[in-house]
């Protein structure tokens, strides 16, 4: 059955566009995780037929864009890893409009805003992420989030449908909307911008770029803010009151540049990496009544 249904995923994506036992590594911002037993690549167009297959044969699969918020275990993943990536990731810019494919990284969608003169993904420009992902999340930085410039969305329905979801459809809240509870896929969106000027754009993305570099632990893989921001507090200020900034399991360590990150410093496993998130939310809700919930997304085997 493994040779058909390869013979056939083949066909779907072409060769070169799908892998056998591919290392996560390479795939995830944290560069930890073992292989997925299959990955594919394929172009918007390809992601319902190749969701079919994987149905009529059984094998669970999963969507993910840059792998900018995923824990994958080192053990790998079981089934299908389909990656809207670069071969799903054209960008149309109309009047004050930008059509964007589910792969498309927020900070080209940024620059090619900004250089048609549109304000609105500034926030956007250093997040490490694809557009479908941060859909799916109702990503944001400094203030500005998805759910602010995000017109409308096509998503693939867990029926196999393409769909059209309007922002409020969408129901966005705070790293949230709708789409993983419907089992649905985002395939690609229109973001509703403002005109701006140029300069002024690129003024402010200057300026956050200075801002991440002076606070955040870019220098180190991680996956960005690993926690939620729990209701009347913040993640890194917790994290640091409860005596924990530099704290490490093996090579994974919580940033002595800012708390709210896991680093992995060099050769870090995922284990290492789960059970120093699991130690941080278990010491921070000791001292001071807490349970912080994780951003980042834990996937396969550990």
């Amino acid at each position: 059955m493994s040779d058909i249904f390869w013979k056939q995923l083949r066909e779907i994506t072409g060769d070169g566009r799908c892998f056998r036992q591919e290392d996560m590594s390479r795939h995830t911002t944290f560069r930890v995780g073992g292989p997925a037993e299959y990955y594919a690549c394929p172009g918007r167009e390809q992601v319902t037929e190749l969701i079919s297959l994987c149905k009529s044969y059984q094998i669970p699969w999963m969507v993910i864009g840059n792998g900018s918020n995923l824990l994958v275990g080192d053990k790998g993943i079981s089934g299908m890893v389909i990656e809207l990536g670069k071969e799903a990731s054209q960008i149309e810019v109309k009047g004050a409009e930008v059509r964007a494919q589910a792969g498309a990284l927020l900070s080209v969608v940024a620059r090619k805003a900004a250089d048609a003169g549109l304000s609105g993904m500034e926030f956007a420009s250093g997040i490490p992420g694809s557009v479908g992902g941060a859909i799916v999340m109702n990503a944001g930085a400094y203030g500005g989030e998805m759910r602010q410039v995000v017109e409308k969305a096509t998503v693939l329905t867990a029926e196999g449908r393409e769909k059209e979801l309007s922002r409020e459809e969408l129901c966005f809240g705070y790293r949230h909307s709708c789409i993983p509870e419907h089992h649905m896929v985002v395939l690609d969106t229109v973001l509703a911008l403002e005109r701006g000027d140029l300069p002024s754009i690129d003024e402010e993305m200057a300026r956050l770029r200075r801002l991440r570099s002076e606070k955040q632990p870019l220098e180190y893989p991680s996956a960005g803010s690993t926690f939620k921001r729990p209701q009347g507090y913040f993640a890194g200020k917790l994290i640091q009151d409860a005596g924990l900034r530099g704290y490490r399991v093996g090579e994974a360590q919580v940033s002595e540049k800012h708390c709210g990150f896991v680093i992995n410093r060099g050769g870090a496993t995922a284990a290492q990496v789960r059970q120093l998130i699991r130690d941080v939310q278990d010491k921070v809700e000791e001292q001071f009544g807490v349970r912080m919930e994780t951003e980042v997304r834990f996937v396969g085997e550990f």
